[in-house]
């Protein structure tokens, strides 16, 4: 079956433009016009990826990446100004997988939906069924789901594979360019907020004490067995 692609557009121009070249790409199509009807047509539709304007009507791209991920992990590529880097930065905190800055081309937007799309297949059938334990923290790699101290945690499925990827490299300072490298497929060091940001949202939700930074370098997880 095809990919089911959800965009989330307020210009109708910019909206089907897209939706018909990811059609022709060979993806299932669905598109939104504003806040509430994405996050309807998400719980409805249960796309494979979100392609998320930050500008909408009814409320902004940033409410429904915070609504969309609370109900079910799936990735999302969100739409920003080029000079935007507040939106930019705060769509990393709320769960946004990836970004591609306007104007852009469709190659490009293709190509980044591709990406992020086979990163997640990648992620999901290498995952060994196995549970990984580090001190407070538990890792379901079969489920992908996280406890610490027994409480499940929702990570975004980008926050999970970051931390699987620390945790399996425990003890060793991975780079950011590495970090790009492994989890968002980035062959370049560009992206190094990309990284920060989803930094600062596991410690938000799974506490300071568990990622270290190494300055200069970049990040060693640190928790114990």
């Amino acid at each position: 079956m095809p990919r089911r692609i959800l965009v989330v557009e307020d210009e109708p121009t910019i909206a089907r433009a897209v939706a018909d070249r990811l059609a022709a790409e060979g993806f299932a199509v669905e598109i939104a016009g504003d806040g509430p009807a994405a996050v309807e047509r998400a719980r409805e539709y249960e796309p494979d990826l979100v392609v998320l304007d930050v500008m909408l009507p009814g409320f902004d791209g940033l409410e429904v990446c915070r609504r969309v991920q609370a109900e079910r992990a799936v990735p999302v590529l969100m739409l920003t100004a080029r000079d935007d880097e507040t939106d930019l930065l705060v769509g990393l905190g709320v769960g946004a997988d990836d970004y591609i800055t306007k104007p852009f081309s469709m190659r490009e937007l293709v190509a980044r939906v591709r990406t992020v799309l086979r990163r997640f297949e990648r992620a999901g059938t290498a995952a060994a069924p196995v549970v990984l334990r580090h001190g407070p923290l538990e890792i379901d790699q079969k489920a992908r789901r996280v406890r610490r101290d027994g409480r499940e945690v929702h990570l975004t499925p980008t926050e999970y594979d970051l931390l699987a990827c620390l945790v399996r490299n425990q003890g060793a300072v991975l780079t950011r360019s590495l970090l790009l490298e492994q989890v968002w497929d980035w062959a370049d060091a560009s992206g190094t907020r990309v990284v920060d940001s989803h930094v600062k949202a596991l410690r938000r939700k799974l506490g300071a004490d568990l990622i270290r930074t190494v300055h200069g370098v970049g990040y060693s997880f640190e928790g114990s067995p």
